[in-house]
Order: structure tokens, then sequence, then C-alpha cells
């Protein structure tokens, strides 16, 4: 019966986003408005009441920023990949699947993860220096069918949101379309250096509906031909305009660190991203991971500050870029810290280790060998769910960047094994190189936390939360 009850919801939003869709080109702001109500109706608390109307009062102001960003937004998007977005995206994984996720992680008394991040193939088209994905090498794959049992597994839990990295993702586009067809209630997405981008992939892209795209940029030409190769660059942009002349939603991911810093903040390289029509940019801090890693190149505490105010600038209700950009180490006071460990999201290695984070590559369990919830299960994730968050401060929330000790002392605890595939890294090894780094930062975070607006807010415990 709960079956037949979630897909009569699941159809009675379909219905009314085709509505909303079509009444778009009449009268854009009472669609907006539709939107906001339809949203209100379906996912009720799940959002705060004030978002409801923060939207609203947004719509009413025809020359707000963001007001002009959901109207192009709108306007140039494929109308069958608007709908599939809103109602994969929007419905089904953050309204159905959440439910469905709060319930299993209370029945199964684990993390359930609302996304799961997946390599289908160490595979790679480039051989990008520095890049911590290269050490996999070309050997290792997930089949499809492994593929499709994470995601049927992943489903019965309430989780219908999947990333895939690698690797180079796209090498394995054949598959990925495939799963998309299949699982056409789930969101696909996958992070890309942008090359493999074609005409039959953007036609089977608006077709399913389901997968959107973060293309890898950090800089301009010089910066990124010197790591990728010669005419990546251009091959990148002419990915996006490709993307985008085809109405397709996609983004950026962004690396920084101490030597693209200034470039990858500009105003000319935000521009660059919107005029091609960018729609969203994750910038992630540089990650000392490996046996052959470069901690030389992690930002500087004062480096890290300057992004951290930068961001909010650029994102602003006012002022800044028409773009949405998130900061994945400086934006933690918006997911209560720490999002690993299947609390939020977890990793699945191409060797089908299950890992808490893409960069924290040890494991006690492998889809090959137990069940995705056993894999959610192992002492490991119990661990980092016993210990989350792991700095009441939002902007330390890393066990292994600014807690290096507690990484360390949970990888011994639980006997978690390292999983990286070109050499195994002893944990002290990996935690060592950010004992600096965290120390360092620590006195500028709890300077700027102590200044927050937003101070008292977090993760809480499950442990606390649940004696409340």
């Amino acid at each position: 019966m709960a079956g037949l009850k979630d897909a009569a919801e699941r159809k009675a939003f379909s219905v009314a986003i085709d509505a909303v869709l079509k009444s778009l080109n009449k009268d854009p702001d009472k669609a907006l408005l539709n939107i906001v109500e339809l949203t209100k109706k379906f996912m009720g608390d799940n959002f705060r009441a004030d978002a409801y109307e923060g939207a609203k009062k947004m719509i009413q102001n025809p020359d707000a920023k963001w007001m002009k960003y959901v109207k192009r937004l709108l306007a140039e998007t494929d109308p069958h990949v608007a709908k599939m977005t809103a109602l994969n995206l929007g419905y089904q994984a953050a309204f159905a699947g959440t439910k469905q996720i709060r319930k299993m992680r209370v029945q199964e008394q684990c993390n359930i993860p609302w996304l799961i991040l997946m390599d289908p193939t160490s595979a790679c088209n480039l051989h990008c220096k520095g890049c911590w994905a290269a050490e996999y090498g070309n050997r290792l794959n997930l089949s499809f069918e492994e593929l499709d049992s994470i995601v049927t597994q992943g489903k019965e839990l309430g989780v219908y949101f999947y990333m895939m990295t690698g690797g180079e993702p796209l090498v394995r586009k054949a598959d990925i379309i495939k799963l998309c067809e299949k699982h056409n209630d789930c969101a696909f997405h996958c992070y890309t250096n942008g090359t493999l981008v074609d005409q039959k992939l953007c036609d089977d892209m608006k077709r399913v509906g389901n997968l959107s795209l973060s293309i890898s940029l950090e800089g301009f030409e010089d910066a990124n031909d010197f790591r990728r190769g010669e005419g990546v660059y251009g091959k990148v942009l002419h990915a996006m305009d490709l993307l985008h002349e085809n109405g397709l939603i996609f983004g950026n991911s962004v690396c920084y660190t101490s030597k693209n810093m200034d470039s990858v903040t500009s105003d000319e390289f935000f521009d660059l991203l919107i005029e091609h029509g960018s729609r969203f940019a994750w910038y992630f801090h540089l990650m000392p991971v490996g046996m052959k890693a470069t901690p030389e190149l992690m930002p500087t505490k004062e480096q890290r500050e300057y992004i951290y105010h930068r961001i909010r600038e650029v994102r602003a209700m006012e002022g800044g870029k028409e773009i949405f950009v998130m900061d994945f180490q400086n934006d933690g006071e918006f997911v209560g810290g720490c999002i690993a460990g299947g609390r939020n999201y977890c990793h699945i290695n191409p060797k089908g280790d299950v890992e808490p984070c893409v960069f924290i590559h040890y494991s006690g369990a492998n889809i090959r060998e137990k069940s995705l919830l056993e894999c959610l299960k192992q002492p490991l994730f119990m661990a980092y769910r016993d210990n989350q968050p792991f700095n009441d401060n939002m902007l330390r929330p890393c066990p292994m960047l600014e807690n290096p000790e507690i990484l360390q002392k949970m990888v011994h605890e639980t006997g978690a094994h390292s999983t990286d595939v070109e050499e195994a890294e002893p944990v002290e090894h990996l935690c060592g190189k950010c004992v600096d780094y965290a120390n360092e930062w620590k006195e500028t975070a709890d300077k700027l936390w102590a200044e927050h607006p937003h101070v008292a807010k977090g993760y809480q415990n499950f442990k606390k939360y649940q004696q409340q």
C-alpha cells in the first residue's frame, strides 16, 4: 500500500509541475509563486516557514538578483530537464526520500546518506598533474550490474541522489545513461573534466532528463593547460557552451590551492563561468591525500579566511554574481559540520570499498562482499556517527584536515584499513600532514565563528538529540 501511495503522490506532483511549467511564459511571477506553494504543500516542514516567505518576497521583487537568476535558468533550460530535476531532485530525493531516510535511520540505528558518491571507473582520458584520482590507474571498474545494485539497494533506504566521479566517469557514459534510464526516479550527477561531452551525450541527457554535470575548471587557460594538457581549456569551454545551447543544467568544480586562489575567486573567473552558462560552482579545499601529496599547496590561513568571506560576498542576496557558489570546507554551518561517514553522504571507490568520504581512503567494508546497509554499519561509519560533529566550530568540520587526531583514533579503534590502491597510506602519515595546518587555522576559525551570527546553529550528535 505504501508503494501505491508514493506512486500516486509522485504522479500528483508531476501533474502539478506540468501545469506550473506551462504557465511560465504567460505569467512567470505567478508561476514561480505557484512553485513555492507547491513546494510548501509537498515538502511541508522540510523547510522552515521563513524560507517559504523569503522565497515569495524575492519573487515579488523583479529586480532581485536571485529572481533574475531563476528566470534565466527556467527560460534557458530544456522543459523535460526542468521537470525531471524538480521531480527527482526536488520531490523524490528532497521530500519522499528524506522521509524514508529519517525512518530508516531510526529503524537501523546507523547513518543513512542522502546521496552516494561512487566511481564507475578509475580510467581517465587525461593525466592531470597532482590529481588524486589519477593514482588509481586504468584497471578498476564497478560493473553496470554493481552500479545498478548500489542504486537499487539505496532506493530501498530512501537514497535517490547519486553522484559519480573517478577517474573520468564519462569514459563510462553509455552505462551512465543506461543507469539513468533504468532508475528514472533518481537524480544523477557527474564530476567530469568535460572533454568527452559531445552532441550525442547532450541528446541523451535531454532524453533522460535526470543527469547533470559539474565540469572541473581551476583557473584560466595557462593554469588549466599546464596541469591538464594543451588544448584542454578550450575543450572545456566548448563543452560548457554545448551544454548551455542544449538547455542542460551544469556547473563547475573548482579545487582551490595556495597557487590558484586569486584567479578562481576573481570577478573575471565568475564572469567566465556565467558567460558560458554555468549555474553553480562547488569549491573544494585541496586535501593532502596520498603518499605523493603536496601539502605545501594547501591554502594559508589568510587565504582560507579570504575565500570564506569572498564566497559569501559572491552569493549574497544583493551584489556579487548571478551564480550559486558553495564552499565544501567553509560552509559547514549550513549542514552541521562534516557530512561524511553516511551522515549525508559516503563514497564507493572503483574497487567497491565503501569509504566515509572521497578524501578519506579508509574502510572496513566492500560492496562486493556486503550489502549496502551492512557497509553503512561498518565500525568506521558507526564511529563517525558517534563522534559527529567533530568540532562545535562548524568552520573546523573535518576529522582529518582540522581535527587530525580524531581520524587517527577512529581508524585505529575500528580496524579500518587503507583503501588507497597505489600505495597504502598509514593514517598517521595522512593526518601528520594536517597537524600544523589545523593548529594554524584554529585561531582564525575560532575568531570567525565567535563573530558569526549563527554561532548557535549546528548539527547535534544523534545520542544527545534522542535524549531531548
